[in-house]
């Protein structure tokens, strides 16, 4: 898809990878509509337009498909990037936290797909944004790898589904964000160092106009998660170990 002029959601867009994509997606041309909760941030990112919406509610997705369409007349492409972390043990985790990490990091993706599919224009494309934790799974963030496993399942079913929109998923890595201190455990491992946002931005650019199915950033991540899923016994003693 050559994304000069083509109009393009962002969900999550406030900061971190969301608002690095809206900048790498205007550098391209792209008419950018940035959605996030965050008004303030919000108005420091690179975009055409935004809309101040909370992903965990059933109602954003509608609302944020139609407000794209409405100012800009079409919608050529969907950024499903809102999501949020949590570290600890299971038993000891928040009833409202498992609800509220399933609502953003799984519901809401799929509901914002819903509501785009009918009015994307064709060519179209869908990129979620999951991580390697969905892949191989870390223990200490059990809910978190589920949502984003499931949300690579999804992607794979859906794209059996659809014609004339490619759907794609890029699985990050550490990022240099302010996602591990949101979480409530600060990211401490030597290696791997934590990736710019800015690279895994170029890879949701890279995935819009080509529609390639998975990208893992970085790259050399791809080794462990076909690992994990050929071999999951010896992925997992190699994690132990090294972790």
């Amino acid at each position: 898809m050559e994304l000069a002029g083509r109009v393009v959601l962002v969900t999550g867009a406030s900061r971190g990878i969301g608002a690095a994509t809206c900048t790498a997606l205007t550098r391209r041309g792209a008419v950018v509509v940035a959605a996030g909760r965050d008004e303030t941030a919000l108005a420091e990112v690179a975009a055409s337009s935004t809309v101040v919406a909370d992903a965990a509610d059933p109602a954003a997705a509608p609302a944020l498909v139609a407000a794209a369409v409405d100012r800009h007349g079409r919608l050529d492409a969907v950024v499903a990037n809102a999501g949020l972390g949590w570290a600890g043990e299971f038993a000891a985790m928040d009833p409202a936290r498992i609800t509220e990490l399933v609502d953003v990091n799984l519901r809401a993706p799929m509901l914002l797909a819903r509501a785009a599919l009918p009015v994307l224009r064709r060519p179209g494309a869908l990129v979620l944004v999951t991580s390697i934790a969905g892949l191989v799974g870390v223990p200490g963030e059990t809910v978190y790898s589920v949502t984003k496993a499931g949300l690579e399942t999804f992607a794979t079913l859906l794209r059996e589904e659809t014609d004339g929109v490619t759907v794609s998923t890029v699985a990050p890595g550490a990022v240099a964000t302010g996602f591990f201190v949101a979480r409530g455990v600060p990211y401490d491992r030597r290696f791997p160092r934590p990736i710019p946002p800015s690279r895994v931005a170029e890879a949701v650019v890279e995935a819009i106009a080509t529609g390639r199915e998975r990208r893992v950033e970085p790259r050399w991540l791809a080794f462990p998660a076909r690992l994990s899923a050929a071999a999951p016994r010896t992925y997992r003693a190699l994690a132990r170990r090294f972790s």
